[in-house]
């Protein structure tokens, strides 16, 4: 029998308790009386979990019986198949945690990757923490900060993606190259870049919360009439016997509470961002610095720049954005940084417009051209070619004084609809 039937059942049993507490009546409260005594005789907690299987998931590829081909997808070992999300039909709670039970496995072969394929070295934040402290890490090629002459920096955007990654979902759905920077880095070291890949997400550590003490009296509670106290502490109790039950119906397996330990000045994109600049990229010996910042990552390279304005108008050659969410007033971005953004920046965001094609923009920033895609996660990679030929440009332009071309003139647009 499903979950749901018994869900129903109890919602009306709940329903026609209040409407009788209403009523008030002698007649009522009895028949309160006895719908609680049934409730309390259920067994949620069981009831619920015969039907929802245990939280209890791999931790690795193999024993989800998955693995990358040799183009990058992830298929089913033995059927060959794509990843299937809905595995149990009508739970989906419990689909949802073993999807992201596959995806934090699916960030560490990222990271191997990283290490592995593109030669990349993880370097721990912050950089004179302690053994005891939370840390975090980015992944740096060996001559990040010994290249003289470019540097590419990858920034991600928000939610469960780390390092090297630009949408989970991707690397699940369709491959490693669409859903990873891979491609950006080996093309990058291919070019004669240096590499710095960013974890912005990585803000944070979770551990299990310890148990509170248990409730002392109040110092003068012993002055407290017996039936005050006696009435005060059935209410505690319901109250508690109330929350229990709502518990046990919402969370029938329940995980354990956890608290946030924040990384040292890395407790944010932002701040994570505005680190990495002032430990590493400032210090680079590159003379050209380029940036692939997706969404969010879009929003915390304006607030390095709004930080760091002088420098970064100094350093950086080049921003690529894709599908930015940043916001110049919001972010209350000053005249220049607008200027010098209508110069360096280009953003490719999702349209249903060919590749390259100018989009209008309400926003007196940079330039928005089509990413050819109107999946916000597929603008990195769909941009993927369209970016590098946007970085060449940008250098013969600064050697020959000459503003960068953003787009292919002929395949601008005139008009725009709104």
């Amino acid at each position: 029998m499903h979950v749901f039937f018994f869900t129903s059942v109890l919602l009306r049993l709940w329903l026609t308790m209040a409407q009788l507490q209403q009523g008030g009546g002698p007649d009522e409260k009895e028949k309160t009386t006895a719908l609680k005594d049934l409730l309390s005789r259920i067994d949620l907690d069981e009831l619920m979990k015969k039907d929802e299987p245990p939280l209890e998931f791999p931790d690795t590829l193999e024993g989800f019986e998955y693995a990358f081909n040799d183009n990058g997808q992830l298929r089913h070992i033995k059927t060959r198949d794509p990843f299937v999300f809905n595995y149990r039909e009508d739970l989906h709670r419990w689909n949802q945690k073993r999807y992201e039970a596959l995806g934090e496995i699916i960030t560490k072969h990222v990271y191997e990757l990283l290490e592995k394929e593109c030669n990349l070295q993880k370097v721990y934040l912050p950089v004179d923490s302690t053994e005891s402290e939370p840390k975090s890490f980015i992944f740096m090629s060996e001559d990040a900060t010994t290249n003289p002459e470019k540097l590419l920096v990858l920034i991600h955007g928000s939610g469960v993606v780390r390092a090297g990654q630009w949408a989970r979902r991707l690397i699940i759905n369709e491959d490693l190259d669409s859903g990873t920077q891979i491609p950006y880095i080996k093309r990058a070291m291919e070019e004669g870049y240096a590499v710095i890949v960013l974890n912005p997400n990585e803000n944070y550590f979770e551990v299990e919360k310890s148990k509170p003490l248990a409730q002392q009296p109040s110092p003068d509670s012993s002055d407290e009439p017996a039936e005050k106290r006696e009435r005060r502490e059935k209410i505690q109790k319901d109250t508690k016997k109330r929350r229990d039950f709502y518990e046990k119906y919402r969370n029938p397996q329940k995980e354990k509470e956890t608290q946030q330990l924040y990384i040292r000045d890395n407790g944010s994109p932002e701040e994570h961002a505005l680190y990495v600049w002032d430990n590493f990229i400032s210090k680079a010996l590159a003379e050209n610095v380029f940036f692939v910042a997706h969404s969010y990552g879009g929003l915390a390279f304006v607030e390095l720049m709004i930080q760091r304005e002088a420098d970064v108008r100094n350093k950086v050659t080049a921003v690529a954005l894709t599908d930015s969410v940043h916001n110049v007033w919001h972010q209350e971005a000053g005249k220049t940084i607008r200027e010098w953004m209508r110069e360096n920046c280009c953003n490719w965001v999702s349209s249903c417009e060919p590749l390259d094609t100018a989009v209008e923009s309400m926003l007196p920033d940079c330039p928005r051209v089509s990413a050819g895609t109107e999946r916000h996660e597929m603008t990195s990679w769909k941009s993927f070619h369209s970016i590098f030929r946007f970085f060449t440009e940008a250098l013969k332009a600064k050697s020959t004084k000459v503003k960068p071309a953003a787009t292919r003139r002929s395949n601008r647009i005139k008009h725009e609809e709104f």
